[in-house]
C-alpha cells in the first residue's frame, strides 16, 4: 500500500511539471497574452495580435543594427528571427527543453516528429544555413548556443556560422524542428494557422426543465457520481440527484434538508449573498469544500477584516461617500472553508457538514455595495480561483481595477493547501489563510499584490476552465454603459477596464482615485461579447453571465462551443474558435425552446414561444459535461436537438442519447471517448492530477 501511495506522489510530481496551464493558446515568451495593436510595429512586420510594443520593437531593431550584417539576403532572415518574439505565437516558439531558446526553432522539413500541419513544410533551418554560413555576424545569436553545447571558445563577437558550426546537420539539429501538437516552427513569417470552414452555428439550444427552485450556484459532486450541489443567493446549500437523460425524472432534492445552511452568515439582498462554491479536487478523501458569500458586520459579529479602501490604495474610507446608506466596508466579501469530517465515515457519502468555519481564508471589505463577482473555483493546477469585481460606483471611480495594490477587479490565484502559520501571515502582508503559489505573476514585483493572477475587470461573473483544454480559462466580465464581454484569462493579463470597456475606450465621469493613461497599458480585448444597443430594445438593460464550453455528446452540434447568456434571458450565444488554438472566436445568438416532453413544463413568454427562463442567474455543468441554466424560474439541461425538432445532422451518427427513451449516464468523465487521442491522454493526465490534492 505504502508503496502504491508512493508511487502515485511520484507521478503527481511528474505530472505537475508536465501540465503545462496555457500551453494551446497564443502566448508570449514571457507567459504572458498577446495585445492588440492597430498598427504595423516600425521595425518588426506584425499588427493586430503582437507580444511587442512600440519600445520592444525599437530595441530589436537597435539589436538587430548591432549585428551589423552587410548580405542584405541573411539580413533578412536574421531580421525575420530577431523579430519572432514578436510573434503572438513566441511562447511556443521559443520553447526548449528547460530554458527559452536564442532563436524560435527554425522549420527542418527532415527532423524528426510530427508532420508541420501549423507551418509550410519548408526546410527554413536548412535556408538559413545556405544564405548565411559565410556571413559575418556580430554578437550572433546562433553563438551563445554552440559555447554551451560543445564548449567551443570564441573570444571574438563576430563569427560566421562556419566558425561555429561543424555543418548544416549539426547546426539543424540544435536550431531545427517540425512543428507538433505542443508547439510550432519558424518559416520565416508570422505564424499563421490554416483555415479551415467556419461550422455552421446549430439550429436551436433544446431545453428541459428539471427544477422550479432558483439557484446561483452548481458544483458537480467531485466523487464522479451523478450528483451535484446547488446553493441559493440566501445562503443555503443542497445535495442533488441528477436524472437520467431521457428517463423523464426531476431533478432529486429534498428542500426542506440542506446539506449546509449559512443563512446566519450571509447577507442576503439583492446585490449580496452566497456567490461561490467550491470543493476540494480531492473532497471524497479530505471532505474539504469552500463558500463565498457576503455579508454585514452590523447583522453578524463575524464579518471582520481589512477594508478594500485603504492607504496602501491611496483610499480614505472616511472619504468615500455613502451607497445605499450603508457605511463604507460594512459589507465585506467572505470565502470560508467548511468540511464533512465526523459526518461520516467517508466524506464523499455525507449528506451533511458541520456548519462551524474550518478557517476564514480571505475577506476583503466593499467600498460600495455593488461589483463584488464572488465566485470560486478550482483550477487544473490545483488552485482556488477568486473573481473580485471593481468594489462598484460609477465607472469605478477609484480606479481599483487598474491598481494592482488593489484587490478590487482582479482575479485572485491562492494556495489552501499550504496554510501559513499567523507569523508569516502577518510577515507577508497576506488578507488570510492562505500561501501564495510561487509562479503567480506579481510575486516579485513589491509594487503589486502577490495573490493577482490577472487583472483589470469590472465584475467578472462566472468563469470556467475547459474540461477538454484546461488551459482555456475563460470568463464573462459585465459591462456598464455599452459591451458585454467574454475573456481568455492568461497569467498576468490586464483586461482593460476601467480604461476600456470591451474595446471601447471608457472616460470616466469622475477619477477621484487617479487615472491610468490608455498608451500606459496593453490591454487583452475580448474574444466574444456583445454590445448593450443590440438588446436593449427588449430589456433595456444587460448583463452576461459566463457559461462553459459545451463537452458533452448529447448535443453533438453544440461541441466545443462556449455557450453563455445574459441575465435578463435577452439571449443564448455559442461561440466557437476557428481555427482551433488561434484565439479567434466566431459568435451566434442560438434559438432555444423547451422539448415538448419536459420533465416539469415550460411556461412561455406572452410575446413569444420561447421558454420563461427569467433572469439567467448562471450555468452548471455535471459530471458528464452535460450542461444547465440556472434561472430565476428553475434549472434548464440541455438536450438532444431532435426533442425539440431542432436539425443536427450529427445526433444520429456520433450521439448515443436519442429523442426518447432513458440512455443510462457515463459513471465518471473518465470512462467517456473523446475526439482524439491527445485530448484523451490530457484529460486522462489531469484526472490523475487532480488526485494529488
Amino acid at each position: 500500500m505504502g508503496r502504491s501511495i508512493g508511487a502515485i506522489l511520484f507521478l503527481c510530481g511528474l505530472l505537475l511539471l508536465l501540465v503545462h496551464p496555457t500551453a494551446s493558446l497564443p502566448l508570449c515568451s514571457d507567459s504572458t497574452a498577446p495585445f492588440t495593436l492597430n498598427t504595423t510595429l516600425k521595425f518588426c512586420p506584425y499588427k493586430g495580435s503582437v507580444c511587442c510594443n512600440a519600445l520592444q520593437d525599437g530595441a530589436i531593431q537597435r539589436q538587430f543594427q548591432l549585428m551589423n550584417i552587410s548580405d542584405p539576403a541573411c539580413a533578412s532572415l536574421i531580421k525575420s528571427i530577431s523579430c519572432a518574439r514578436c510573434d503572438p505565437f513566441s511562447g511556443e516558439l521559443y520553447k526548449g527543453n528547460s530554458t527559452l531558446r536564442p532563436v524560435p526553432l527554425l522549420c527542418n522539413s527532415t527532423a524528426e516528429g510530427s508532420p508541420q500541419s501549423n507551418q509550410a513544410a519548408t526546410d527554413f533551418c536548412s535556408k538559413v544555413w545556405d544564405t548565411c554560413q559565410n556571413v559575418t555576424i556580430v554578437d550572433s545569436p546562433f553563438a551563445p548556443s554552440l559555447q554551451r553545447r560543445a564548449g567551443v571558445a570564441n573570444n571574438s563577437s563576430a563569427s560566421k556560422l562556419l566558425d561555429l558550426w561543424q555543418s548544416k546537420t549539426v547546426f539543424c539539429d540544435a536550431f531545427g524542428g517540425a512543428s507538433t501538437e505542443e508547439s510550432v516552427c519558424f518559416v520565416g513569417e508570422p505564424v499563421s494557422l490554416n483555415n479551415t470552414e467556419l461550422p455552421s452555428p446549430p439550429h436551436g439550444l433544446c431545453l428541459e426543465k428539471i427544477g422550479n427552485e432558483s439557484y446561483l450556484n452548481m458544483v458537480a459532486h467531485p466523487d464522479g457520481s451523478n450528483r451535484a450541489f446547488f446553493a441559493n443567493q440566501a445562503g443555503k446549500i443542497w445535495l442533488a440527484t441528477i436524472p437520467e437523460k431521457g428517463s423523464g425524472g426531476v431533478l432529486g432534492i429534498d428542500e426542506s434538508n440542506a446539506f449546509l445552511d449559512l443563512t446566519d452568515e450571509v447577507n442576503f439582498d439583492t446585490q449580496f449573498g452566497m456567490m461561490g462554491l467550491a470543493f476540494h479536487p480531492n473532497f471524497a478523501q479530505n471532505g474539504r469544500f469552500f463558500a463565498s458569500f457576503n455579508c454585514d458586520k452590523v447583522k453578524w459579529s463575524g464579518c471582520s477584516g481589512r477594508c478594500s479602501c485603504n492607504s496602501d490604495v491611496n483610499c480614505d474610507p472616511s472619504k468615500l461617500p455613502s451607497d445605499s446608506g450603508s457605511q463604507p466596508c460594512q459589507h465585506q466579501s467572505v470565502v470560508a472553508e467548511y468540511t464533512v469530517n465526523g459526518s461520516a465515515s467517508q466524506p464523499s457519502l455525507a449528506t451533511a457538514a458541520k456548519p462551524s468555519e474550518v478557517r476564514r481564508i480571505i475577506t476583503i471589505g466593499l467600498p460600495f455595495t455593488a461589483h463584488h463577482g464572488g465566485q470560486i473555483l478550482f483550477g487544473p493546477d490545483g488552485y482556488l480561483y477568486f473573481m473580485m469585481g471593481d468594489g462598484g460606483g460609477q465607472g469605478d471611480p477609484y480606479n481599483f481595477s487598474q491598481n494592482k495594490k488593489s484587490l478590487l477587479g482582479k482575479i485572485m490565484r491562492l494556495d489552501i493547501n499550504n496554510i501559513p502559520s499567523p507569523e508569516d501571515i502577518d510577515k507577508h502582508d497576506l488578507w488570510g489563510n492562505y500561501s501564495i503559489p510561487k509562479d503567480n505573476p506579481f510575486v516579485e514585483d513589491q509594487e503589486a499584490q502577490p495573490e493577482i493572477w490577472a487583472y483589470g475587470f469590472r465584475n467578472p461573473w462566472r468563469c470556467s476552465f475547459d474540461a477538454e483544454r484546461p488551459s482555456y480559462f475563460i470568463c464573462g466580465d459585465v459591462g456598464q454603459d455599452r459591451y458585454e464581454e467574454v475573456d481568455i484569462i492568461t497569467k498576468g493579463g490586464n483586461y482593460g477596464w476601467r480604461v476600456y470597456e470591451g474595446s471601447y475606450l471608457f472616460p470616466p465621469n469622475s477619477s477621484p482615485g487617479g487615472s491610468t493613461p490608455a498608451d500606459s497599458i496593453n490591454p487583452i480585448f475580448p474574444v466574444m461579447g456583445y454590445n448593450h444597443s443590440t438588446i436593449s430594445k427588449n430589456v433595456g438593460s444587460a448583463s452576461i453571465t459566463g457559461g462553459y464550453f459545451y463537452r458533452s455528446k448529447t448535443d453533438p452540434c453544440m461541441y466545443g462551443r462556449y455557450l453563455y447568456a445574459d441575465l435578463y434571458a435577452s439571449g443564448l450565444w455559442a461561440g466557437i474558435e476557428n481555427p482551433e488554438s488561434s484565439g479567434n472566436f466566431t459568435t451566434n445568438e442560438i434559438p432555444f425552446s423547451c422539448a415538448p416532453d419536459s420533465p416539469i413544463p415550460c411556461s412561455s413568454t406572452p410575446e413569444t414561444s420561447l421558454p420563461a427562463l427569467g433572469y439567467v442567474f448562471s450555468f452548471g455543468e455535471d459530471n458528464d459535461n452535460d450542461v444547465y441554466i440556472l434561472t430565476s424560474s428553475g434549472v434548464y439541461r440541455v438536450v438532444p436537438p431532435s426533442r425539440c425538432k431542432y436539425t443536427c445532422s450529427l445526433e444520429n451518427s456520433t450521439s448515443t442519447v436519442g429523442s426518447s427513451g432513458p440512455t443510462p449516464s457515463p459513471p465518471s468523465r473518465a470512462n467517456r471517448s473523446t475526439n482524439s487521442w491527445s485530448s484523451l491522454v490530457l484529460l486522462l493526465l489531469l484526472l490523475l492530477l487532480m488526485t494529488c490534492y
